[in-house]
């Protein structure tokens, strides 16, 4: 991306909300994703990039959490910043104060605002009052840091993205949401298998259709594990049943029984294959340990980049 276009890119990002990737042009995407394989590389190399200095991230916690408590504080302080964990227990949110009054008062003390939560419409009201950028950490609609860090990853191993297809098998939930909006915008071709009643949101899929439509990108909603697979350069699965589906568990697990990502499945996909997988998994249920342990599997290095994906939506925004 040249000098002018990216120092462009840059102006527009600052002081935006990272709600959804349905909210980005697929350049600004591919410029944070860009971005973040420098802050990688600037990390590995051991060079101090610190444009956060003096700043605050609030991080707010309704869910629990390994890889977005951890990669959002590491990526904080080394940014120069520091970074503030609330639980709902430690807000009188958890008390009954408004999210509206919340937010007001969380702008006056904060430079920026990071939420992992259960219900979107949270996320949507908090960034409506908030006079700082607020992060979408996790809803139950959608994971944006996640599949900005997943498509970084696909970039890093296979040097491109445009053209290239991803299989989602599994359950239609946040995760492939993000992952189906990133392709759309990015020019990634999609497919998805999972059982019927199990499908993606039906808005989300109209807005991804009218994106992918733009970028020359495919998106396919199927129940043949076989036929997603088919030719895929990545395979990527999911949990059965995410957090606050757990009472589905024993339902889900018949559901999906015939939704296994295993050795017998991935014939099928390119022989160079990546297997992904958010984490944490459930192994010897979506995924068999053959695969997810395999020479094709890079799940811990899409959750290291969940860090430098993480470092460069606050480098931009805040």
């Amino acid at each position: 991306m040249a000098g002018t276009a990216q120092q462009d890119l840059a102006v527009q990002l600052r002081g935006r909300d990272f709600i959804g990737l349905v909210d980005y042009a697929p350049e600004e995407i591919q410029y944070l994703i860009e971005l973040a394989v420098e802050l990688k590389r600037k990390n590995k190399a051991g060079e101090a990039y610190q444009p956060l200095k003096g700043k605050t991230l609030g991080m707010i916690f309704e869910k629990s959490s390994t890889r977005t408590r951890v990669s959002f504080e590491v990526g904080m302080y080394q940014l120069g910043g520091h970074a503030l964990f609330l639980s709902k227990n430690d807000l009188q949110i958890g008390r009954g104060e408004s999210i509206h009054d919340t937010a007001q008062t969380l702008s006056r003390y904060l430079d920026g605002i990071m939420i992992r939560t259960f219900a979107h419409r949270t996320v949507i009201e908090l960034a409506r009052a908030a006079t700082v950028p607020v992060i979408n950490g996790l809803t139950d609609l959608s994971h944006p840091c996640q599949a900005l860090a997943d498509y970084q990853t696909i970039y890093e191993k296979k040097g491109r993205l445009q053209g290239l297809k991803v299989a989602y098998i599994g359950d239609g939930n946040n995760m492939v949401h993000s992952l189906l909006m990133g392709a759309a915008k990015l020019g990634v071709n999609f497919a998805v298998a999972t059982p019927e009643g199990y499908e993606p949101d039906g808005e989300v899929l109209r807005q991804c259709s009218e994106s992918a439509a733009k970028t020359g990108a495919t998106i396919h909603v199927g129940a043949d594990p076989k036929e997603a697979v088919a030719d895929a350069d990545v395979i990527y699965t999911d949990v059965w049943a995410s957090m606050g589906f757990e009472a589905e568990q024993k339902e889900r697990e018949i559901a999906f029984k015939n939704y296994q990502v295993n050795d017998e499945l991935v014939k099928y996909a390119k022989k160079d294959f990546l297997f992904m997988h958010c984490l944490p998994a459930h192994r010897g249920e979506e995924v068999s340990e053959g695969v997810i342990d395999g020479p094709n599997s890079v799940i811990f290095d899409q959750a290291e980049n969940r860090l430098h994906a993480q470092k460069a939506v606050m480098a931009a925004i805040l």
